[in-house]
């Protein structure tokens, strides 16, 4: 009898200490909040969306959209006009837009596509290509200029 009670209170322990440690948050996701609360202090706004179909992200099932991570800056007095280029090569391929835009080149690593429009500059983004958020300073700065080009 007194061993089945050292038996349940060593499961009852483990069960306890399991459900502590699956509730600690990988390191991979704590950077990324890091990053993502470093970008909000910038004055770029992140947010996970569906992956508009002319980025061609590939999907992430035959019926579902990856979600990728989209950072941009909002331009209250600007009025700019609708352009979409997906990054191929580092530069811009353009989808939709004006001609200066085509073959813009850009020196950032992990992003997909940019896209401007009304008082919204914005790119898609692989976040896992910079954890350390070295790149945060020069994505505002290439928003920045891509509104006033």
């Amino acid at each position: 009898m007194e061993n089945t009670g050292i038996w349940v209170a060593v499961v009852i322990v483990i069960f306890v200490l399991g459900s502590i440690f699956g509730l600690r948050v990988s390191p991979r996701e704590k950077a990324l909040g890091i990053m993502r609360d470093k970008a909000r202090k910038m004055g770029l706004h992140p947010r996970l969306v569906a992956a508009p179909e002319w980025t061609k992200i590939p999907m992430a099932s035959e019926k579902r959209a990856s979600m990728v991570a989209y950072y941009s800056i909002l331009l209250p007095e600007a009025r700019l006009p609708l352009m979409r280029a997906r990054i191929v090569d580092q530069q811009f391929d353009l989808v939709h837009g004006d001609e200066k835009f085509k073959n813009f080149p850009i020196a950032l690593k992990g992003i997909y596509a940019i896209d401007m429009q009304a008082n919204c500059v914005g790119l898609y983004w692989d976040e896992e290509s910079d954890l350390r958020a070295t790149q945060l300073e020069d994505m505002k700065a290439l928003l920045t200029s891509l509104a006033e080009f």
